[in-house]
């Protein structure tokens, strides 16, 4: 290994992508420390994420509202933190020494929460199962160092979701057929190893955590990721390293900024003949022509007598004077927004389904056959991940090329189409999970229960694998709607905003995240003070779950209305389908597996 080992130089001219020769590409050698380093972060996240609702409610003795509260805001907040850590990467510090830092933060952020778990001064005392209510909650010191190992799992997330990916791609010539390859298949094992990661968390790691030890099984997802961590420095003298290229918001920045200043000129006849125009020699971008919508933006490329122009027709002042091209990027951007915004509610009602089928889970019956073993009640999200991977081969395989064959559209039908049928199956799935749980709660107050679960109440003689088929029915909603808002981000987005199209799909679920908490927060407190009583009660025997399950859907009808409008309303980007990415990004499971 020493003797081809050339440490990668790179030029000073790093903005000028076609000078390859400086780089010293060592796409497939990298790959074992990279692909290792996020096989082991994932197993270790996952592992300690997945199960978190049993841990609060268990050993630390929250209830359930709160709970579920604390565990949307933390998941809020470390899906938007990706938005931060890729303009930070973009900017500052290259993709290398954020994912440096981000992995050290994860790190420190399980070593936390296994010490909460292995020192008893660290966690509120047992309770006794007969009476929840006399149960000590945790002291401020203790949740002051429980939120600490949040903060650092937030900080890890930030750094490593918008950055690894690329960092993978980054090691692959984009310019040779080899590189492209490596590129392909490089993804093609990235969401086989995430895949493959949390279905070990979900199954065998949550198994150890609930019926083991919790201090040994958040202990295994800390070493894993320690083990994680020393193999991407192991590798760091094979990475090609860029140096940070600015962030692409700043431009957008510019033309809000000049658009605002030039407010109150007015409009040439014919903007695409008069306004300004420069395309930068080394632009990423393809170009856009000029568009209609929005024409309040155009005005940021009005050449006043003030403007000056350098030698090589850029703008001296970049905040006064925008090109038409930046212009139509802004417009890409503009126009995504209201499509984003109705992916909020529909994430909404995955995020609630996958924090209330624990506790769901915790009061059926978990039993496999007759004899003793039981399903740890986080392990039931296993079968909404199975629904996701059975549905991308028989989309991808049987239902697009017939799809093809009638609409004569190269993906069978458009990206929108295919978020619509997401949405149309959330409803379904929304109303499933009512029915059963009400078939739950029925069982639970007419027939004899099993005894009393973990966090109180009595346990239903339904078996917890009615939970199934909405979980499944949930894993189809991700494949029509989420993968298909990865891939519509991807490609309406101008290239150079790769990385912030990536973290966009994570600023829906951050939004969705925080909307479900106040929605639980809202439902808890406004039905608590009615008649018929709190619908989300400790006890989901005494509450109504389902009636909640509805509302969300009737939420969801009204938002499907939404987004057929503004659907109707939207304009594609010139279709450019000759990028690598596009083609594998749309193609895989991809980072919203487990919301």
């Amino acid at each position: 290994m020493e003797k081809d080992d050339k440490t990668t130089q790179l030029s000073d001219h790093h903005h000028h992508h076609h000078q390859p020769e400086t780089i010293n590409y060592r796409g497939i050698k990298a790959m074992p420390f990279i692909i290792g380093n996020e096989t082991f972060e994932k197993i270790g996240t996952m592992g300690t994420i997945s199960n978190l609702l049993v841990y609060l409610t268990t050993v630390f003795n929250m209830k359930s509202i709160t709970a579920a509260m604390l565990l949307n805001i933390f998941q809020g907040t470390s899906n938007m933190a990706p938005l931060l850590g890729a303009f930070l990467s973009d900017t500052y510090f290259g993709r290398y020494k954020t994912l440096a830092f981000a992995s050290t933060a994860s790190f420190l952020g399980m070593a936390v929460l296994t010490l909460t778990a292995a020192i008893s001064k660290l966690h509120p005392p047992k309770c006794s199962t007969s009476d929840i209510s006399t149960c000590v909650g945790p002291t401020a010191w203790e949740m002051a160092f429980l939120l600490s190992g949040f903060g650092f799992l937030v900080i890890g997330a930030g750094g490593i979701r918008p950055c690894n990916l690329a960092f993978g791609a980054d090691q692959f010539n984009p310019a040779t057929k080899t590189g492209q390859k490596g590129i392909r298949s490089f993804f093609n094992w990235y969401y086989f190893t995430f895949t493959f990661a949390v279905m070990l968390s979900v199954t065998l790691i949550v198994y150890i955590q609930s019926n083991v030890s919790w201090a040994i099984g958040l202990g295994i997802p800390a070493a894993l990721m320690l083990f994680s961590c020393v193999l991407f420095f192991m590798g760091s003298r094979l990475y090609v390293k860029l140096k940070p290229e600015g962030s692409p918001l700043t431009s957008v920045a510019q033309v809000l900024v000049a658009a605002t200043k030039k407010r109150k000129l007015k409009l040439p006849d014919e903007p695409s003949l008069s306004l300004f125009n420069y395309i930068p020699k080394n632009s990423l971008n393809s170009k856009l022509s000029h568009t209609d919508q929005f024409r309040f933006l155009d005005k940021s490329a009005v050449i006043t007598p003030k403007d000056q122009i350098n030698s090589d027709g850029s703008a001296v002042n970049p905040w006064k004077l925008c090109s038409i091209q930046q212009v139509e990027e802004v417009k890409c951007l503009v126009r995504v927004m209201p499509i984003w915004a109705s992916s909020i509610i529909f994430l909404t009602s995955i995020v609630l389904q996958d924090t209330y089928v624990v506790f769901q889970a915790l009061q059926s019956d978990r039993r496999l056959g007759s004899g003793d073993f039981k399903v740890p009640a986080a392990s039931y999200t296993i079968f909404s991940m199975l629904g996701l991977t059975l549905c991308i081969p028989i989309y991808d395989r049987l239902m697009v090329p017939y799809l093809r064959k009638l609409t004569g559209k190269q993906g069978g039908i458009t990206l929108l189409q295919r978020m619509g049928i997401g949405i149309v199956f959330s409803l379904i799935t929304l109303l499933v999970a009512g029915l059963v749980e009400a078939h739950r709660r029925n069982m639970a107050l007419t027939r004899p229960t099993l005894g009393i679960a973990p966090k109180g109440g009595q346990i239903s003689s339904m078996s917890a694998l009615w939970l199934v088929p909405q979980l499944f029915l949930n894993g189809i909603c991700q494949c029509f709607n989420c993968i298909g808002q990865i891939e519509f981000y991807y490609k309406q987005f101008p290239e150079n905003m790769r990385s912030i199209a990536g973290s966009f799909f994570f600023l829906g679920l951050a939004g969705s995240s925080y909307l479900n908490g106040f929605l639980v927060y809202f439902v808890h407190h406004t039905t608590s003070r009615t008649k018929g009583g709190d619908w989300l009660p400790e006890d989901l025997n005494k509450g109504k779950l389902d009636y909640c399950y509805f509302l969300v859907a009737v939420l969801g009808f009204i938002n499907f209305g939404y987004f057929l409008v503004c659907a109707k309303w939207y304009r594609y980007k010139a279709d450019d389908d000759e990028i690598i990415e596009l083609s594998d990004i749309g193609k895989n499971p991809t980072e919203n597996i487990i919301v």
